[in-house]
């Protein structure tokens, strides 16, 4: 058999579930689909919906007829003699082939034109052969090549096109050096937008003699810094953008375009590539400044610091259509990590505004190529981009591609994907393949992109494709493992000096580049900025003032109690539905039993202790978000915060949210089921809650453990912003944490690890026992102008246990305690131990005491961690002169839990001569048994062994 393209398409056509043997089968299904669209299986019937918008190969619009009843009406005439039969001509029916055949020429190139296109600078790979591309393919010899045909459902400007202009056309528009894939979006509308905004202009920039000379100044700027910074600083680390000047390029329309379509704000997230560069010339960080930092005589006023090329920057810069507001997040290490941050920031930014479509915030990430195609948040981000909770109107994506990730460049091993940008195909994203020495193709593909989404308020994608001229960072060799991609960088003269002989070219000036980079060179000799000019004054109306929460201390006191009246108001107001909506049976008697709580009737839970808290702080102008895996209801059926019409009629309505009608003019109170997802989850949250102070922001795990999905936002954003970046952050944390016999993965939150975390007093990490606590604490991270991460050690079976519950007088009097004192009556001088203890585990160490009369044993309950607090601690300790020992008792085991890190903070508030012991489960390498009877044994035995005899290690004041 012939390889030829011909051969070939005949052959697809053979076997092809459309062609071949299927055929008559897919010809009666689909005159049964033309005749009743419901006649047929719903997957062919949206196939066969999507053929209604394919255009006729006349290029006409009209819907395609059943051809059957058309034959038997012929068939019947020809019966009766009225009418004859022609069989059309060999020429017709060849003419109609080919018409058919340049449709389908025109769809190729619209889906795989791209992989034609000239993109790489180093030009490492041959063209790869795609025959549908080659008219050969579909039969068409050289002379087709003048034949003219309809090409009404182009946008080239002409109804009829020979073959030969309309394949230069194609090839122009796809195979130039921009290829553009869209084609998998089932958005009829978006997909012609595409095609009018690419083959109207060819996909050829259109930029004036001005506008060259400012992009040739702005890739000087990009490679003058860098050159600058290597000559001047030495094997110092900087993530060099060379190779990717470009990329500046990009940024610079970005910020212009952006404002010319209404956008305010710009937040921008990166890793380290280019970011040094990003700071001095799209945000205009002073090089000096820049500067400072690597002569070592920046301020150093942090308790940790970052290194340079982590640190976030905002500035106020002119656009021709005015200010703009740029801001770049703080990122560490982790690459990829900061999408998610910026995006929870995007929409803090837009419900400030009330922008519900964006409109005026801009949220831009960008990546490397291999961190794209590698790191799962990319997915779990892009997972979230048109959820209700975490919509921010589109995100613009750039990938500074340089084709390597650190020493991998082999596409063998570097992904399984032919582009790294393929996962964005998940939501449907556009993307816009670039080649980086062609900076006037960058700069449309941004304008295009930027076009886009504020058309559509959905992601695009802008992918650069580039190199990098040096290592992965400046002591690196990278020709050690890259030997014939590093020939090809050391033979490449640089884009800015390809541009600037371009333009020389042109006859835009023959000096024109070399001039431009000897006043770039005297500008950075002079430490002055590049971004002119920078607002130092501009007073933003949205800014958000966090001098009221600088310098806090922990200790500060907060008014957290309610007054009766407004208590009885609002418990009224969230056990209330409106007339004719249907609660189900069980979320009725949640509904009464709490009225009869807010009457006092009877004493509060924790589902409605917490639903006050949120009434109060809404009520009091506190937006509360909340969110996470089934917190609408609660993984445990203890919240119902959203209500569900039984009766209802469509499945998007019928819903009520009482926590969203408690006042007038009350704050935002929002729940979200968010999607099976921590880390991005997490990490949007995280940064929601770093751009509002005044919201309590809430992301609630499904169990405890799930947190470990989201642990690099914990390490590196949660424990450490602040001594890092200096950045302040009220997120509060709700991990069920319990060891109740639900194995190994649904016991514990891990909380070791957050006690591993605590230093600086970086967060605040509690474990409350009573539903009292759970109000007092929530409305505490709040009403105190303190704002640090809150991690909270939730309940589970103490969400029932009538033992948690409270009266209301301890709602409408006191406030939090740090340490719950032994609510039994005992003769202190008595007492000859004091059990020390946290969470569930009170409740079995209570219940023992009862059981045994141990009436000369105290138990204290220490509801926060961390920090530690050593002076409530210490008035208990004290209340008992004649205990002689302390024993820390915990569910978890003795290397997990509290236990290693509160040792020493209770041995500091010991007196002296009394003994430290420890009663818990044994070191494990698994947090919990899977066994019941095992666990049963365990849970019996450290409760006893807080009434016995000191065991094992024990440490003597």
């Amino acid at each position: 058999m012939s390889d030829s393209p011909a051969s070939i398409y005949n052959a697809y056509q053979g076997n092809s579930y459309l062609f071949g043997g299927n055929a008559p089968y897919v010809e009666e299904m689909y005159e049964n689909y033309l005749a009743n669209p419901g006649s047929v299986p719903d997957n062919w019937r949206s196939y066969f919906d999507a053929l209604q918008h394919v255009p006729a190969s006349d290029g006409s619009d009209s819907r395609d007829v059943a051809h059957q009843p058309v034959i038997n009406a012929f068939a019947e005439r020809a019966k009766q003699g009225g009418t004859r039969v022609v069989e059309a001509s060999g020429a017709d029916s060849e003419l109609g082939r080919k018409r058919t055949a340049v449709q389908q020429l025109i769809a190729a190139y619209r889906n795989v034109g791209a992989r034609w296109a000239n993109l790489d600078p180093l030009q490492r790979a041959e063209r790869p052969a795609i025959p549908e591309l080659e008219p050969s393919f579909y039969g068409f010899a050289d002379a087709d090549l003048e034949t003219v045909f309809n090409t009404s459902n182009t946008f080239f400007g002409r109804e009829t096109m020979s073959l030969r202009d309309l394949l230069n056309a194609l090839r122009e528009t796809y195979c130039g050096t921009i290829g553009v894939e869209y084609m998998y979006m089932t958005d009829q509308a978006q997909k012609r937008w595409w095609q009018q905004k690419l083959e109207a202009a060819r996909t050829n920039p259109k930029l004036s003699a001005e506008k060259k000379k400012h992009v040739l100044e702005r890739l000087t700027a990009a490679e003058g810094l860098e050159r600058f910074l290597h000559t001047k600083y030495v094997g110092q680390k900087r993530f060099s953008l060379e190779g990717g000047e470009s990329f500046i390029v990009a940024m610079d329309e970005l910020v212009n375009g952006s404002g010319a379509k209404g956008v305010q704000e710009i937040v921008i997230g990166m890793a380290h590539r280019g970011r040094l560069n990003v700071l001095v010339n799209t945000l205009g960080k002073a090089p000096k400044d820049l500067f400072a930092e690597f002569d070592h005589t920046a301020p150093e006023d942090l308790p940790s610091g970052d290194v340079k090329y982590h640190q976030g920057f905002s500035s106020d810069v002119t656009t021709p259509s005015g200010p703009m507001h740029l801001s770049l997040a703080f990122n560490p290490s982790h690459l990829e990590i900061v999408n998610p941050v910026v995006e929870g920031s995007v929409r803090a930014r837009m419900d400030r505004r009330g922008d519900k479509r964006g409109a005026s915030v801009l949220p831009v990430l960008v990546h490397g190529d291999a961190a794209f195609a590698g790191q799962g948040v990319i997915m779990e981000t892009l997972a979230l981009a048109e959820t209700r909770g975490y919509y921010t109107g589109g995100t613009i994506h750039i990938v500074i591609n340089n084709q390597i990730g650190f020493t991998t460049s082999d596409p063998r091993d570097s992904r399984s994907t032919l582009y790294c940008t393929d996962v964005v195909k998940m939501i449907e994203a556009p993307v816009l393949h670039v080649n980086g020495d062609d900076p006037e193709a960058v700069v449309l593909c941004m304008q295009l992109a930027l076009e886009y989404r504020q058309e559509f308020n959905k992601d695009v994608v802008v992918d650069i494709i580039c190199f990098r001229k040096l290592g992965h960072n400046e002591q690196d060799t990278p020709s050690l493992t890259q030997p014939l991609m590093y020939k090809k960088i050391a033979a490449h003269p640089g884009t800015r000096k390809l541009y600037a002989d371009k333009l020389a070219a042109q006859g835009l000036g023959d000096t024109l580049g070399d001039d431009m980079v000897k006043a770039q060179r005297a500008a950075f000799d002079a430490g002055k900025n590049t971004v002119d000019p920078v607002l130092t004054d501009f007073k933003r109306k949205y800014a958000v003032d966090w001098s009221a929460f600088a310098n806090k201390k922990w200790t500060d006191a907060a008014e957290t109690a309610l007054p009766l009246a407004e208590w009885k108001r609002l418990a009224e107001k969230i056990t209330t539905v409106p007339e004719g909506f249907t609660v189900h049976p069980l979320v009725k008697k949640v509904l009464d039993d709490r009225a009869a709580m807010g009457r006092g009737d009877v004493n509060v839970d924790w589902g409605m202790g917490e639903h006050m808290a949120f009434a109060s702080l809404v009520a009091s102008g506190y937006p509360v978000r909340l969110s996470g895996e089934d917190c609408g209801r609660g993984t445990f059926t203890h919240r119902h915060s959203v209500l569900h019409d039984q009766n209802r009629e469509k499945w998007d309505t019928g819903t009520y949210v009482p926590l969203q009608n408690v006042a007038e003019n009350q704050a935002p109170f929002v729940v979200i089921d968010s999607i099976l997802s921590e880390e991005a989850v997490l990490g949007f949250e995280y940064g929601y809650a770093s751009n509002d102070p005044n919201t309590l922001v809430i992301w609630e795990a499904q169990f405890g453990d799930f947190a470990n999905g989201a642990q690099v936002v914990i390490d590196q954003f949660i424990a450490s912003g602040e001594v890092k970046w200096g950045r302040l952050n009220g997120l509060t944390l709700m991990l069920p944490h319990g060891y109740e016999g639900q194995g190994p993965e649904h016991s514990s939150a891990r909380l070791e690890r957050f006690m591993q975390l605590s230093a600086d007093t970086n967060i605040q990490v509690v474990q409350p026992t009573t539903a009292s606590q759970i109000f007092h604490l929530l409305r505490r991270q709040m009403v105190r102008n303190l704002r640090k991460p809150l991690v909270i050690m939730t309940p589970k079976s103490l969400l029932r246990n009538k033992d948690a519950t409270s009266p209301v007088s301890e709602f409408i009097k006191g406030g939090f305690q740090t340490v719950i004192p032994d609510v039994k009556e005992l003769k202190a001088d008595k007492v000859k131990r004091i059990v020390a203890c946290s969470g569930k585990v009170y409740y079995d160490l209570a219940k023992k005491r009862e059981e045994k009369g141990a009436d000369d044993v105290a138990i204290i309950r220490v509801e926060q961690l961390y920090p530690f607090p050593h002076k409530a601690f210490a008035a208990e300790v004290k209340k008992y002169p004649n205990a002689a020992d302390i024993v820390w008792c915990q569910d978890e085991p003795q290397n997990q839990g509290a236990w290693f890190f509160v040792q020493h903070y209770i041995h500091e508030n010991m007196l002296d001569g009394q003994k430290l012991g420890y009663s818990g489960r044994a070191a494990s390498a698994s947090p919990a048994v899977g066994y019941a009877h095992l666990h049963q044994e365990q849970q019996k035995a450290l409760v006893d062994g807080a009434f016995g005899k000191l065991k094992g290690f024990v440490l003597t004041k």
